[in-house]
């Protein structure tokens, strides 16, 4: 079908949930992508910090795992879900255990209710302004964003919104119902905007001292995005969280969410209290465990810092020259570039030059190529993005 086609298909058939590119994309290799006109784009999107190893990777462990076995309910044991949560609880380097569902969203309610166990009768948590953490009627009652709340009131109640970056505002916050604190430890849809390290140190004393518990959500900046595995060793290594959300990356395309939950505090959620159907199926596991072994096969966690720095250092250079760039902010592979103009346009017109990437904001264009992404190709995006400043 031709790319208008398909388009109309979607105008009659789909729910206009999106703001859609009028692009259409029929396939992918690495981290290029190429339309129903044939057209390449160099994908510096990455499917929203989804495809951390480009297109096209998993071909072979998805067509061994699916012929053994897809899908067993977790009512009996499948050998892809424990090696998995073992390889976590390695990667995060602290004892602990891990729950399996489908998406960022369902990883953050599993947190929301690990937060309500713990209290016994607390239920409140604290969230930052900026943050996002889902779409669910709980994910968008603890973003701190209003344009997600609105026709969707009243919200789920217990949760607050604090300055991010505040410690003394949180402090002020905390109150008897407070049971736990939600941070990003790099805000993404806000436009790649990080917790200074005194920040993620400070919660974790006051979740101390008051008796709460600290949670991360990674959905984005985890899977080694930030040039360390946990996004939060990015910012802070010392810090010691109590449960982590992981998302996006995690299989590199195939759906999977997950959390980690500290020693302590892990089997909170006992039989019962919380499930899944698809969660943690013998395939999104064993994709998840590819994904992970290749990265570290690959060292792909350095490349991200080192392709990263060498991305910023180039941003920072067009930056001097160009009265379009506001500023450049990024760990990694997760770069958010602000713009004197509105991100939509700067997005557009990257489009036509055959270059990817995602809004942040009105006016930040976030970059998240896949972690195996080379200079050469850094060198290439950069070409796209010159030119396209000069015709703006």
């Amino acid at each position: 079908m031709k790319g208008n086609d398909i388009i109309s298909l979607f105008d009659k058939y789909v729910m206009p949930t999106y703001g859609r590119q009028p692009l259409v994309f029929v396939r992918g290799k690495g981290a290029r992508v190429w339309d129903a006109d044939g057209k390449e784009y160099l994908d510096f999107g990455g499917g929203i910090a989804v495809n951390v190893l480009g297109h096209a990777a998993m071909t072979e462990v998805l067509a061994k795992q699916s012929s053994i076995l897809v899908h067993c309910s977790n009512l009996y044991y499948t050998e892809p879900q424990g090696l998995l949560a073992k390889r976590l609880v390695e990667l995060v380097g602290i004892a602990g255990k891990c729950f399996f569902c489908n998406s960022g969203g369902e990883a953050n309610e599993a947190l929301y209710k690990l937060a309500r166990k713990f209290g016994n009768g607390r239920y409140e948590i604290l969230t930052f302004t900026g943050s996002f953490h889902g779409r669910t009627l709980a994910g968008i009652s603890a973003t701190g964003q209003e344009k997600v709340k609105k026709g969707f009131e009243p919200m789920v109640d217990g949760f607050r919104h604090v300055p991010f970056n505040d410690l003394d505002a949180v402090a002020k916050a905390v109150g008897p119902k407070t049971a736990a604190i939600l941070v990003e430890p790099i805000q993404g849809e806000s436009g790649i905007l990080p917790a200074k390290p005194e920040f993620l140190r400070g919660l974790r004393r006051l979740c101390d001292e008051r008796r709460l518990l600290l949670m991360f959500d990674e959905v984005q900046c985890g899977i080694g995005r930030t040039g360390n595995f946990c996004g939060f060793k990015s910012i802070a290594s010392d810090v010691q969280p109590d449960a982590i959300s992981w998302a996006k990356g995690l299989a590199g395309g195939f759906p999977i969410g997950a959390i980690w939950v500290r020693a302590p505090y892990a089997d909170l959620l006992g039989p019962g209290t919380h499930a899944s159907t698809f969660g943690g199926t013998p395939l999104a596991c064993a994709v998840a465990l590819t994904v992970l072994d290749t990265i570290e096969r690959e060292h792909l966690v350095e490349n991200a810092k080192r392709i990263g720095d060498y991305f910023v250092g180039r941003l920072l250079e067009l930056a001097k020259k160009s009265g379009a760039i506001k500023e450049v902010r990024g760990f990694g592979l997760m770069i958010g570039v602000e713009f004197t103009m509105e991100a939509k346009s700067v997005i557009s017109k990257l489009a036509d030059g055959g270059l990817l990437g995602i809004a942040a904001g009105m006016h930040v264009v976030r970059f998240l190529p896949p972690l195996n992404i080379t200079r050469a190709e850094v060198d290439e995006a950069m070409g796209k993005l010159e030119r396209a400043l000069e015709s703006l």
